[in-house]
């Protein structure tokens, strides 16, 4: 840690003094995100991350007194014992003492950089005795949050980005909408913490390989399909820390950022009751009976916030990659099939990317979508609308 404040203090100086602004160290409004013309790494808000950056810096050191010292003897051995000079090379071999220092040396150097290392590795896995357990799943291509354990429990939800793709443009065709600081590194909900908690996150994946990371936690850890592993921080600043998916992931990877915002704990408790008063606003009441033109409104806006990125806003799907629904025998066929497939998934082998379960949709989320679909672009299904209660019921099947 006191490498790190050093560097950063005196790097701070030397840009002021030159009449250059300061380097954004920092900053509450910039910190947890990139910013221009950054020095290194983001910096750290958690015990570890600081460990994590002054033991770079103290390796970086290392790795530079070597450097000096072996091209420097390197240098000074070829410029002063050149042929030009009459010097004639040495004859010398099997030396017992070289062999033990070149041996000896590397090794010690070795041990004295793996012992802090492995020190680090150690504490990032120790998970033991958190304060909030959340389940954290990669799907193409958003982030999907469950509140398992502590204050908290029982929330969930979805996480997308928020950057409008009016802004982002297409290969050729530039952005009609301004981009703003935070550009692609936006989401429409947020994991929410508590400042000084231990945060232990169980991560897992739906579909391929994702990977969960937010450089200022110094945390980055995968998310892998049929597989639990586990991470956790504890932040110590309040603010909002922005990340992305750094494992590639498919067409739409630099479309998934991961925002984690900080609070103190009076504001997280408040946080919690007004999500949960939403998720209570939100649960309609499954046997309620919606018109088709509900249903269809609704799931327009479902469907754009979690299908369009695979199955297009066209419906047309990827050509080899994922299911067009329009002509689709799932789409056309009886409800009942379409119902499972949201809520069980499906891998039919025709393309490489199985079709994820939706449960965390509620029932009219669901219902809405189907109705969409069956209803939308050319499809004209026989059975052209699903209820709530449908939904609700394949749940308990």
């Amino acid at each position: 840690m006191t490498y790190a404040k050093r560097l950063k203090a005196a790097m701070s100086g030397l840009a002021v003094g030159a009449g250059m602004p300061a380097l954004a160290w920092a900053e509450p409004e910039v910190i947890g995100r990139p910013v221009e013309h950054q020095l290194n790494m983001q910096p750290a808000v958690t015990g570890i991350g600081d460990y994590i950056y002054s033991l770079h810096n103290w390796m970086m050191i290392v790795c530079l007194i070597i450097f000096i010292g072996v091209f420097g003897v390197m240098f000074y051995s070829v410029f002063k014992h050149r042929k030009s000079l009459g010097h004639k090379p040495a004859t010398f071999h099997e030396s017992t003492a070289v062999e033990i220092a070149w041996t000896v040396v590397p090794f010690l150097i070795v041990i004295g950089m793996a012992l802090p290392a492995t020190h680090a590795v150690v504490a990032m896995k120790d998970t033991s005795n958190p304060d909030l357990t959340i389940k954290v799943t990669g799907m193409q291509w958003k982030w999907g949050y469950d509140y398992l354990k502590g204050e908290g429990e029982g929330i969930g939800f979805l996480s997308n980005l928020s950057t409008p793709r009016s802004a982002v443009g297409e290969p050729g065709v530039a952005p009609t909408t301004a981009r703003t600081e935070t550009y692609l590194l936006e989401v429409d909900n947020e994991m929410v913490v508590p400042v000084n908690k231990k945060v232990r996150l169980v991560l897992t994946a739906n579909d391929v390989i994702h990977s969960w990371t937010i450089p200022a936690f110094a945390v980055k850890q995968d998310a892998i399909p049929g597989f639990v592993r586990d991470t956790w921080f504890k932040a110590e600043k309040i603010g909002t820390y922005r990340g992305n998916c750094v494992e590639l992931c498919g067409k739409e990877h630099a479309f998934m950022p991961i925002v984690v915002k900080v609070v103190s704990s009076e504001d997280y408790t408040a946080w919690v009751n007004t999500k949960k008063k939403e998720m209570a606003a939100l649960a309609d009441d499954p046997n309620k009976v919606w018109t088709i033109d509900e249903l269809k409104t609704k799931g327009e806006k479902i469907y754009a916030a979690n299908c369009v990125a695979c199955h297009q806003a066209s419906g047309q799907g990827v050509p080899n990659a994922f299911a067009s629904l329009v002509g689709s025998p799932v789409v056309l066929g009886p409800k009942a099939e379409q119902i499972n497939v949201l809520l069980n998934g499906k891998h039919s082998g025709k393309y490489p990317s199985a079709m994820p379960a939706w449960k965390q949709l509620s029932d009219t989320d669901i219902a809405s979508v189907i109705t969409y679909t069956r209803n939308n672009w050319t499809n004209k299904a026989g059975e052209n609308i699903v209820q709530p209660s449908e939904v609700l019921a394949a749940r308990g099947k």
